[in-house]
């Protein structure tokens, strides 16, 4: 039997609630092919601002690095609204990911066919299903640049917040855009505002000059506004978007309402190895915890995510995918995704239906 052990950080409002799901997953997957799972619970967000008075604790970050992995769940929410930046639990996620070195997002956008009705673009846009991966560059840019509050004169107070890639930035993530491009359907979209920011500019040079290493992979270039445009006019056209922090974090949100909700899209950090860290990429939802009606799916896909990338876990991976692809087949849904004619479930009854669905497939 292999042992893993995993960093769990459940996080605020609904966080504990999906990632609860995504351990059940886990240990479906563990009972059917031999594996066990350690976990160890973290603090990290706001639950940890209230507990410890700081965002990210060091021993969070300790324990995170001594793990194999590590799930998380969404933190903040409107509770901490009043405290400053660096004070926010929003600050344990860029921390986490600077601590852990995790500088690549990646974050597929999948239309699972039983969920075809609830996007919200024409059927003849999504014909035969969407299937696309946006690479966010995760630990530069304007989120983690000089930024600051100054007084401006007769103007009164100005803020600022400074977009800065190094060419060494940029080529690190463009490879894991280059690799993933290779390894699906060979078509890389970088998008950035080149006719205006030059950091846009050296990001564009950057991935031109790396397209002479990847022959076999086709490189494309769009504005962000125009790529926003595209994502609802024709979405079928992307296979992989990489993109900067800002950007990507802006588009990937865009592109979980185009496969049906938010609540479906997993994600993963990597950086350098095999280490990472996973999260649904919804937010804490506080205005429905506790009430059994969050979607786990993206929660427990995040999971299939860890499976696959950090322990190198492909069949279970896959079957942990294919166990939400039952459920939603058999026509469960929680409220995001619920239609007419459909089965209206809750959180926990989500995750139950995928566990089920693993054990009723034990290789």
């Amino acid at each position: 039997m292999m042992e893993y052990d995993i960093a769990l950080i459940k996080g605020d409002g609904i966080g504990p609630e999906v990632i609860g799901q995504a351990v059940r997953a886990l240990d479906a997957v563990g009972a059917a092919y031999g594996h066990a799972f350690r976990y160890k619970e973290l603090l990290a967000g706001g639950c940890a601002i209230d507990a410890l008075g700081v965002p990210l604790p060091t021993e969070t970050v300790a324990a995170c690095k001594a793990a194999d992995a590590t799930l998380l769940g969404a933190v903040g929410g409107w509770k901490w609204d009043g405290l400053p930046g660096g004070a926010r639990p929003e600050a344990a996620l860029l921390g986490l990911r600077k601590e852990l070195g995790l500088y690549a997002n990646i974050r597929p956008a999948l239309l699972f066919d039983a969920l075809s009705d609830a996007c919200p673009l024409k059927p003849e846009l999504t014909a035969g299903g969407l299937d696309f991966v946006v690479v966010r560059e995760l630990t530069g840019g304007i989120y983690f640049g000089e930024r600051g509050v100054e007084d401006a004169g007769a103007m009164g107070k100005a803020a600022y917040d400074v977009e800065r890639y190094s060419e060494a930035e940029v080529r690190r993530i463009g490879a894991v855009a280059f690799e993933t491009a290779r390894g699906r359907r060979g078509r890389l979209t970088s998008v950035d505002k080149a006719n205006v920011l030059e950091s846009s500019r050296l990001w564009r040079r950057v991935l031109t000059e790396m397209a002479a290493e990847y022959p076999d992979v086709e490189l494309g270039h769009m504005y962000v506004d125009n790529a926003a445009m595209q994502l609802v006019r024709a979405p079928k056209q992307f296979d992989v978007i990489v993109t900067s922090n800002m950007f990507g974090d802006i588009l990937s949100d865009e592109a979980s309402m185009i496969t049906g909700s938010i609540g479906m899209l997993p994600s993963a950090s990597l950086g350098e190895g095999s280490y990472g860290m996973y999260e649904p990429i919804h937010g804490s939802a506080p205005d429905i915890a506790g009430q059994d009606k969050a979607n786990p799916f993206a929660a427990i896909l995040s999971a299939a995510m860890l499976l696959r990338h950090t322990l190198k876990l492909e069949r279970e991976a896959a079957a942990l995918e294919d166990a939400v692809r039952a459920a939603l087949a058999e026509g469960y849904r929680t409220p995001d995704i619920y239609t007419e004619g459909t089965k209206l479930i809750g959180t926990a009854e989500a995750g139950e239906r995928v566990a089920e669905a693993v054990a009723r497939h034990i290789p």
